[in-house]
């Protein structure tokens, strides 16, 4: 194990508050990433959503662990059938002008996970740039 969290970095060329929304508003999410069927940006509030690849699919549960509104949103995110396991992903915005929004993105403990062909560090690598880049074209295009 590494322990090492994944980060990834992407700047937008769109205002934080835009960017915000993109990544607390449940119909916005169902537009570039998973389609979570009720959300709230608020301590505590648990979420789920099917995710997965190929013909396999796993329950994600996650709860709201922190919120600075149009600064920072952080949850748990944890599988269903793996109950003991437990990860944190950080989302952060950084004002870089008016126009310009730099995103953070840290999972923390993925290397808790079994390192096998669903849930290797790697798909979550891979999995995080994608999820960034969507992220970056939806919130640029709204």
């Amino acid at each position: 194990m590494n322990n090492q969290s994944i980060v990834k970095e992407v700047s937008i060329n769109a205002p934080v508050a835009r960017v915000w929304k993109a990544i607390t508003s449940k119909e916005e999410m169902k537009q570039w990433c998973f389609d979570i069927k009720e959300f709230e940006p608020v301590v505590g509030y648990e979420f789920r959503f099917y995710g997965g690849k190929d013909s396999e699919s796993f329950v994600h549960i996650c709860v709201v662990k922190e919120v600075i509104e149009n600064k920072k949103l952080s949850y748990s995110w944890r599988y269903e059938s793996m109950p003991d396991i437990v990860t944190l992903v950080t989302i952060e915005l950084f004002e870089e002008s008016q126009k310009l929004t730099r995103v953070k993105l840290t999972h923390e403990g993925v290397d808790k996970f079994p390192q096998d062909k669903n849930f290797a560090r790697g798909n979550f690598e891979s999995g995080w740039t994608e999820i960034t880049k969507l992220l970056k074209t939806h919130a640029e295009q709204g």
